[in-house]
């Protein structure tokens, strides 16, 4: 075995424990191929001599990582490292359908050497800054999805820009950020226009935007603008109990919850999707064509955005990419 060459700077005065700061330098080292496969550690007497470290606190350091299957040990040969495996963070809002679909598309163009880890911070940004502050120094790579809060600039600045992905929306990015983005704005309206000869088979176009989604607000904001363009009667609907189907309207939702309503009430009244009413439903999931005859969808490519993702941790430089947004026409519309 070939002695490890990878020095440790133990900061007895940080927050972080000294067990954790022992683990995250290993595994940095891994991953930064100061130290490979078959390199030996220093053993746990001289890690506490020269480092001035306790016994227990470097032991339950080896121990986690030994646990991990990071290091392996060989009696009276000592540790040794003995995986090359890395550790990704992947922060999710919440796990819907279409974070499916990118959640596989990011895993399956990792090779298996790359460890992902998934959590969601559900928009409570007390679990946000609790995943990010728990995570510092443990990965090799951090890809986030965010949300608009403003504290959460600040609770990222604890990674490095070059170890950081932020995903899905840029709202939060800056110009040493890395993104993997959709467009809420522009692209939403530019696909709206695609589809805008079937809208004008409506009397007006219904905006379900309900109270408790988070979805981004700048989506309403196009879509009236769309609305004005084409001189079409709108409406925007934000309380769930308000919205009761009608003959002859178009509507556009960013909830699957009020897709299922609208699909129960229109079984309810004898409505048919696409002929008396329409309905036009935000993000793409495997479902979507299926349900009913094909329901008409406005979203960015999932797949694409977790490939993406994947191709910035596999490589050292820099991205920041927009996924288009597109309109794929189905028979609800």
């Amino acid at each position: 075995m070939i002695k490890t060459n990878l020095a440790f700077d133990i900061n007895h005065e940080s927050d972080i424990p000294k067990y954790q700061q022992i683990v995250n330098a290993i595994n940095d080292g891994i991953s930064k191929d100061v130290i490979s496969i078959g390199d030996s550690l220093p053993s746990v007497n001289s890690f506490c001599k020269d480092y001035k470290l306790s016994r227990d606190t470097v032991f339950k350091a080896y121990s986690i990582l030994k646990e991990d299957g990071v290091i392996d040990a060989v009696p009276n040969k000592g540790y040794y490292v003995a995986s090359k495996t890395k550790k990704v963070l992947l922060v999710l809002d919440t796990f819907k359908a279409y974070k499916e679909v990118l959640y596989h598309s990011f895993t399956n163009n990792l090779p298996d050497t790359i460890i992902t880890d998934v959590q969601f911070h559900h928009y409570n940004i007390d679990n946000f800054k609790t995943i990010i502050n728990n995570s510092i120094g443990k990965y090799y790579k951090y890809v986030v999805m965010g949300f608009d809060d403003k504290t959460i600039p600040s609770i990222l600045s604890k990674i490095d820009n070059d170890k950081l992905l932020l995903i899905d929306w840029n709202i939060h990015a800056s110009m040493d950020n890395n993104c993997v983005f959709q467009d809420f704005g522009k692209s939403f309206l530019e696909a709206l226009k695609q589809g805008v000869d079937l809208f004008k088979k409506y009397k007006e176009i219904h905006f379900l935007y309900p109270s408790f989604t988070n979805h981004p607000i700048e989506t309403v904001d196009y879509f009236k603008k769309f609305c004005k363009e084409y001189q079409f009667s709108f409406k925007i609907i934000t309380n769930p109990k308000e919205f009761n189907i009608e003959k002859n309207i178009a509507y556009i939702s960013v909830s699957d919850r009020m897709l299922g309503v609208f699909l129960e009430q229109s079984r309810d009244t004898g409505f048919e999707p696409g002929v008396d009413v329409g309905f036009l439903s935000y993000n793409e999931t495997p479902m979507k064509k299926f349900i009913y005859k094909g329901i008409t969808v406005v979203s960015t490519d999932f797949k694409e955005l977790g490939t993406k993702a994947a191709e910035f941790v596999m490589e050292d430089k820099k991205m920041n990419y927009l996924v288009p947004t597109k309109l794929t026409i189905r028979e609800s519309l």
